[in-house]
């Protein structure tokens, strides 16, 4: 169907930077590698799927009806390259797209598909359970880094994600390390995996929502997250989390106050030291200490410390440098909290103060 319109630079973009991502430029089905524009009224609707993914967002336009799926990252590096203002898009009936800027001579050419080809994105159904947005981007930032990239291994490719009992929480692991994020919140029982592709996708979403509400709808295996004017849409993994609660310790022997930018400035410095291969190092309580030590045969060996309120006996864990590092960096309080038992148990880190019952990070142990 022809189509001209005529839509802001800045907002067309907008729309582009979250739908092209989600596009398969990989997939066989070449309808995969596009975005699908899709005009009606005063309101252009950009959407993309790999099938499993979905996204889609509107903003307002001036022209006429009728739908176009284009190259999804050849459209986005095009409308990027426009000068800002108002940009024409003219389709004909051989689904090639002119974009031009308005008053200007730039302009590009584009085949596309027509829009008959694009795949339809599931609609979300039901009841939505409204959360703030940016807690929920925090659930994301405290938990995805543990999160395994193994994708033969589903269950734990995935975040769990749970509201229920009055609090809300997602839990991730990869088998070394394991994260819990909770919060205070009351709103319908939900259990779901949340795919790590999707995860990524989420994240990159929250960042342009700040401040504001998502609206969660869950339809047999597929998740609707509705924000900031756009839809993003994700399979459920249909598989059996871990036992966390398992995993993580009931209590540890020690539990100590430490500097968490202290923390991260010795791991940083004693890991150059680390084996490449293992990142490995020595965690050590002592009287009046944390010390952080690491040696390999290749590269030499590193030590630091810093100061902690501690006079018990010394005890010792090693452990994944980057593992601790990213969950210490994921957290924003001054001071966190280290728990310790021995060397064959996990450490943990959690927040200080009043918040340290709602995030803990759980790493397994390693012969150092």
């Amino acid at each position: 169907m022809p189509l001209s319109i005529v839509v802001p630079k800045k907002d067309f973009l907008r729309l582009l930077e979250r739908a092209h991502p989600v596009a398969d430029r990989k997939s066989s089905v070449p309808a995969l590698a596009n975005v699908l524009l899709s005009a009606s009224g005063d309101t252009l609707t950009v959407s993309a799927t790999d099938l499993y993914l979905g996204v889609s967002g509107t903003c307002a336009c001036t022209g006429g009806a009728g739908v176009i799926a284009l190259p999804a990252k050849d459209l986005f590096e095009r409308v990027k390259a426009m000068p800002e203002g108002p940009i024409q898009i003219d389709v004909t009936d051989g689904a090639q797209a002119m974009i031009k800027t308005v008053g200007g001579a730039r302009r590009y050419m584009l085949h596309g598909l027509p829009g008959a080809d694009f795949p339809r994105l599931p609609e979300p159904e039901g009841d939505a359970i409204e959360m703030p947005a940016d807690l929920f981007a925090l659930l994301m930032h405290r938990t995805w880094f543990s999160i395994s990239t193994d994708e033969t291994r589903a269950h734990v490719n995935s975040a769990l994600f749970q509201i229920g009992d009055g609090k809300i929480r997602m839990v991730s692991t990869d088998g070394h390390r394991l994260s819990k994020m909770e919060a205070r919140f009351d709103g319908r029982t939900t259990h779901m995996l949340i795919p790590l592709k999707a995860i990524g996708e989420l994240r990159r979403l929250m960042d342009g929502a700040k401040g504001e509400k998502i609206l969660l709808r869950q339809s047999a295996s597929t998740a609707f997250f509705t924000v900031g004017g756009f839809t993003f849409s994700t399979k459920t993994i249909d598989a059996q989390f871990p036992p966390y609660n398992q995993v993580l310790p009931e209590r540890e022997t020690y539990r100590i106050p430490v500097s968490r930018i202290g923390f991260i400035d010795v791991l940083k410095a004693v890991s150059v030291a680390a084996s490449a291969a293992t990142s490995g190092v020595k965690i050590t309580l002592a009287a009046g200490a944390l010390r952080v030590t690491a040696e390999s045969a290749e590269t030499g060996s590193a030590s630091d410390e810093i100061p902690v309120d501690f006079s018990g006996t010394d005890m010792s864990v090693g452990v994944n440098a980057k593992y601790v590092l990213q969950a210490l960096e994921a957290l924003d309080t001054d001071e966190t909290l280290f728990g310790v038992s021995g060397e064959l148990d996990p450490m943990t880190v959690r927040p200080a103060g009043e918040n340290a019952a709602e995030f803990v990070n759980c790493t397994m142990p390693m012969r150092i």
